[in-house]
């Protein structure tokens, strides 16, 4: 943290703070320093830090000075403003608003207007010459001040919003008068009293303070807590507090309130890009309650306002050498800056905006790779709808987050999540979304409003959870309550399936097919990055994945049981196989001559078993190894739970009972369930497999082994270069290894001789049991090879049975905060990180030259991926399509710089 940070200090002027304050000032309160600190227009005002916000959460009440140091910086600011909270003749009117250090759109409470009472709106409608104005504001602060302080229900107010104008018959407030507004007033003051159990308070001060233990408060609300698990934000970070003299985008003609980005968050293309409201405020725009003007539109309202605020935000870009998302207001003609941030953009916005500040010498190609992440890639990888497809087009909104989305129309969030926990896809639609829709939204495949900009609230939400959305659909009509969506006299009822493009906008009834994205079309070699505007994204994408290929350490292979597979695997960059699963080589037909083998009674049977297997599995490697000439490939000798090549128990006991009922019974069928009863396991994740099975069936491991061996001699005579490494799994003691061992080099001996071929084939183990961890160092006495199986291991330290307790408990787990993600898609570092640490150390003290890798799904996982780097395995292996993906990640993580210099835009 800076060195600016006072631990006695609670409260920071804007003068006083800069942007790499985040952690104490927020993500907002270090921008608004920032930007007065370079001389920006920014309306006075200071920052309450996350510290006080922590004491408040963790004692239930605010530390002790930060009330008297509010107080003089409130007496400073009346001071330069020349006016007191509240006064009755000329009343200063600040807002009051959450900030965080991660970006939190919407998630958090906001108060604007604090200050106006019955006597001070009327000073402030006799200074202002407006009276209209006044008493619209006066009728959002007790509406923000309600639903937010008080706990009023919102739509209670909305209602009475709507009635307003169906009595004036007009539709949007604007066109509500001074005195419909003092009638609002009058109303909304009842809803308070009625649903509060108190008067709305009249003392500016009150409000202030309130507005400040609410927005401490909203830190810690479900939707927050939902969003940061979200997002993977820390929850113990707190939000500070901005107290900001009022600006007034709702004077009138000359006034209103944008968005605007540097670049087009959607696309990343450079241009005019946002959104204008006039005679609005700032809540109006994000809230997408009245469609908003471009802000090109802009130039022709109010030409020296739009220069000075092109000017401001060429500077701004410059200045944090990235995208920058603006929330401004003009107030009769004078430009004010509300707030900078690094923006949130799309996937495709990200790769483009980095090659291009990269361009323009505004940053290099280590900083640009941190400007991009897995997570993102793996986004573009997405399909995209099929061009060539016979469709029917509905309407066309704002293309607002890109992705090609299909699923059942559904009009509120309660029903998205249920009928997604029920494992229907859906849209959400909705006229706008607010905050309380997120979860809604997460469960979502796509989000389609018919009101809003590329600044709205969904628009930006979907932005940052890389989710489709199209937003400000004018031409549909949505009908919540009734839950269907109106377009051209055509009507869509919820549950019809209905399809979006968030790369165009487009919205299409029925399913739309779909087609490879370019990105994996060009990771194929079936495109190439060229010039035209069709691949400036697959250039952009090309650019940044060579920069991480020349710097990454960690080399990356696939998981891949056949020729197939491992074809597609090393056109999208893999270099060898970390994983081939040779139990996959024996299902279906093959599955029966398993069988056999593992119920054979007398060696004769079990001889004949493995000879009918060994060239099949001869087979199997000769394409393998040709697929990936010249490159590792580490063969697994088979793994499965023994139920998985067993006939079932139950069906089997059936059917000799039904026999045995008839008096018909058969003899085979009676040896075989006797058999089946003998082996049967009420743990098989936890029994005879692995090396187990090896030991216990004589020949079966030596089989595997041949073969390996044959088919890499084979290849090699062919003039290929063969490179097996034979991986022997559950290994939980060196004396397995070791007898495994044994074995082996006798097979690959005896292949050698007969073949007249030398074979350096390398054997190594497995490592996924907590002993085989703690154990490493004996085990790398026989091991030529470590590969981290994170699967078991996960399963092994937590207790878990992966297939048993996603479905059972994890959701509950992830709501209640105990995972922030769960252990299979994440590497726990505190437990399993801790024993891969341990193995690393111990087994490369005992053979320095032990090449260590993972093949476990965390190795496609880009978190996992940093951590690998961290403590130093030579590869990860994860399937194909995550391939890139961890490439990406792997040159990242040795290119990694300090991430206060990275972008924000999480």
């Amino acid at each position: 943290m800076s060195e600016n940070k006072d631990p006695q200090k609670f409260v920071y002027d804007f003068t006083e703070g800069n942007k790499d304050l985040k952690d104490l000032l927020g993500g907002k309160g270090a921008n608004l320093a920032e930007m007065t600190n370079l001389g920006l227009p920014v309306p006075p005002g200071f920052t309450i830090t996350t510290e006080a916000c922590k004491v408040y959460l963790d004692s239930g009440e605010a530390p002790t000075a930060l009330r008297e140091e509010v107080s003089a910086h409130l007496d400073a600011l009346e001071q330069k403003m020349g006016k007191k909270l509240g006064q009755a003749d000329d009343p200063l009117l600040v807002s009051v608003r959450s900030g965080a250090k991660f970006s939190m759109p919407g998630m958090m409470d906001t108060v604007l207007n604090i200050g106006l009472s019955d006597a001070s709106v009327v000073g402030l409608a006799t200074q202002a010459g407006e009276e209209r104005f006044a008493w619209d504001s006066y009728r959002r602060l007790i509406q923000m001040f309600g639903k937010t302080v008080l706990g009023v229900d919102g739509d209670l107010f909305e209602e009475a919003l709507e009635a307003a104008k169906h009595a004036k018959k007009v539709t949007v407030d604007t066109d509500l008068g001074a005195d419909d507004l003092k009638k609002l007033v009058k109303h909304f003051k009842k809803i308070v009293k009625q649903e509060a159990g108190r008067d709305f308070p009249q003392d500016p001060r009150e409000q202030m303070d309130l507005a400040i233990n609410a927005v401490f408060d909203s830190w810690n609300t479900d939707r927050a807590k939902l969003y940061r698990r979200q997002e993977r934000i820390p929850g113990d970070l707190g939000t500070a507090v901005n107290v900001c003299s009022m600006v007034f985008g709702n004077l009138g003609a000359g006034s209103g309130t944008g968005v605007a980005f540097t670049r087009d968050p959607a696309s990343g293309h450079q241009g005019v890009y946002g959104d204008y409201l006039e005679n609005a405020q700032g809540e109006d725009v994000v809230a997408g309650i009245r469609n908003t003007v471009a802000l090109a539109d802009l130039e022709s309202i109010d030409k020296k306002s739009y220069d000075q605020l092109m000017q401001i935000m060429e500077t701004l870009e410059t200045h944090y050498k990235d995208l920058c998302d603006i929330e401004f207001t003009i107030e009769r003609g004078q430009l004010w800056m509300l707030q900078t941030r690094v923006g949130k953009r799309t996937a495709g916005a990200a790769f483009r905006i980095a090659t291009q500040l990269v361009d323009q010498g505004l940053i290099d190609e280590a900083e640009a790779l941190q400007r991009v992440n897995g997570a993102q890639l793996a986004q573009l990888m997405f399909p995209r709808f099929d061009d060539e497809a016979k469709t029917e087009l509905l309407g066309r909104g704002i293309a607002a987050s890109p992705g090609a989305a299909v699923g059942k129309a559904v009009f509120d969030s309660y029903t998205a999540v249920k009928w997604s926990r029920s494992g229907e896809k859906v849209i959400l639609i909705r006229r706008e979304t607010n905050p309380d829709d997120l979860d809604g939204m997460i469960a979502a495949e796509g989000i389609l409003t018919s009101r809003g900009g590329k600044t709205s609230h969904a628009a930006v939400v979907a932005r940052g959870m890389g989710k489709t959305c199209v937003c400000g659909a004018e031409d549909l009509e949505v009908d919540t309550k009734r839950r269907r969506m109106t377009v051209g006299g055509r009507v869509i009822e919820e549950g019809d399936t209905v399809s979006i493009d968030g790369s165009t906008g487009k919205v299409y009834l029925g399913e739309v097919p779909v087609v490879p994205s370019p990105v994996v079309e060009y990771f194929e070699g079936r495109m190439h990055a060229g010039a035209d505007d069709a691949d400036e994204l697959v250039a952009a994408v090309h650019r940044i994945m060579a920069y991480a290929d020349r710097v990454r350490r960690l080399r990356v292979r696939a998981n891949a049981d056949n020729a197939e597979d491992a074809l597609r695997a090393r056109r999208f960059g893999a270099q060898g196989i970390g994983l081939c699963r040779t139990e996959h080589m024996f299902l279906g037909e093959r599955r029966e001559m398993v069988e056999r083998l593992i119920l054979a009674d007398t060696d004769a049977e079990r001889e004949a078993a493995l000879a009918a297997l060994l060239p099949l599995q001869k087979a199997d490697f000769i394409e393998l190894f040709e697929s990936m000439d010249g490159l590792p490939v580490t063969v697994r000798l088979l793994d499965p739970p023994l139920h998985e090549f067993l006939p079932d128990i139950t069906e089997l006991s059936v059917r000799v009972a039904l026999a045995e009922s008839r008096k018909d019974a058969n003899e085979n069928d009676l040896r075989l369930l006797q058999a089946v009863h003998k082996l049967h396991e009420q743990n098989p994740m936890l029994g005879l497999r692995g090396v187990r099975l090896g030991l216990v069936i004589p020949g079966l491991f030596a089989m595997q082994v041949r073969a390996i061996a044959e088919a890499a001699a084979q290849r090699k005579n062919a003039k290929g270069d063969p490179r097996p490494e034979i991986m022997i799994p559950l290994v939980g003691t060196v004396q397995e290894l070791e007898i495994v061992r044994d074995e082996a080099d006798q097979v690959i001996a005896e292949v050698e001789a007969a073949t007249g071929t030398e074979l350096k084939l390398t054997i190594g183990t497995m490592i996924e049991l907590p002993r085989a961890a703690l154990t490493a160092g004996q085990i790398a006495e026989a091991a030529q090879f470590f590969s981290f199986g994170t699967n078991d291991l996960t399963q092994t330290v937590w207790g878990f049975s992966r297939d048993d307790v996603e479905a059972s408990f994890f959701t509950a787990y992830l709501e209640k905060g105990i995972f922030g993600v769960s252990p299979f898609e994440t590497i726990d570092r505190d437990g399993v990180g801790a024993l891969v640490r341990s193995a690393v150390e111990a087994g490369r003290a005992t053979r320095p030259d032990l090449k260590l890798g993972v093949c476990g799904e965390h190795g496609g996982d880009p978190e996992s991926v940093h951590f690998f780097h961290e403590v130093g395995l030579d590869y990860v292996s994860c399937s194909p399509f995550r391939i890139p993906v961890a490439r990406l990640e792997a040159g990242r993580a040795a290119a990694a710089i300090s991430t206060d210099k990275g972008s924000d835009s999480r």
